[in-house]
């Protein structure tokens, strides 16, 4: 797996004077990885989330509470990282520690894949 990250910035607000950073990641699998994730149905595993809910409420008001969390809170999933994703970030700083977050999430999956490429078969370590 290779991750690919890619820096930018847009300018938008009413005057254009306002930046917004944006980070587009994606990863390059390879066919063994594109199947293990199909296999094992990892596509909608969440590698990173900005924020978590605490209480997920109750009812149609919770209901509406969770999707507006959801349509606010950025999400890296195993789909979004195949596919590929815009995040946008306010500032610079922003923008580092997401790349750093998704850096040390898609290294966590990256194991999971090895690990699941063992299954079936038998592992040797040398101690």
């Amino acid at each position: 797996m290779k991750l690919l990250l890619r820096r930018n910035q847009k300018s938008g607000g009413l005057m254009g004077n306002k930046i917004t950073f944006t980070l587009d990641v994606r990863a390059e699998l390879s066919e063994k990885e594109k199947e293990d994730i199909k296999k094992y149905k990892m596509g909608e595993m969440m590698l990173y989330e900005r924020r978590e809910m605490i209480d997920r409420g109750h009812g149609l008001l919770g209901m509406a509470s969770r999707m507006a969390f959801k349509m606010i809170n950025l999400t890296v999933s195993v789909d979004d990282l195949t596919k590929g994703k815009t995040i946008d970030a306010k500032d610079i700083v922003e923008m580092l520690a997401i790349e750093e977050q998704v850096k040390e999430a898609a290294q966590n999956f990256k194991a999971v894949l090895n690990a699941a490429s063992t299954f079936g078969g038998e592992q040797v370590i040398e101690i």
